[in-house]
């Protein structure tokens, strides 16, 4: 398991395989993807410092 700053972290890692809360799963693209235009995979610490900060 690597742990530290390279991370890559993908949307999808809040969900499990299986899509049991669509809106959810949207909800978390919309932010992810249109409202903040992120690559699929982004540094976990980036989006860890995003949440946080309440952006």
């Amino acid at each position: 398991m690597k742990k530290g700053e390279t991370v890559g972290l993908s949307f999808y890692a809040f969900f499990a395989n299986k899509n049991d809360d669509p809106d959810l799963l949207m909800e978390a693209a919309e932010w992810w993807i249109k409202r903040h235009k992120l690559d699929h995979f982004e540094k976990a610490a980036k989006i860890r410092r995003m949440i946080s900060s309440g952006e």
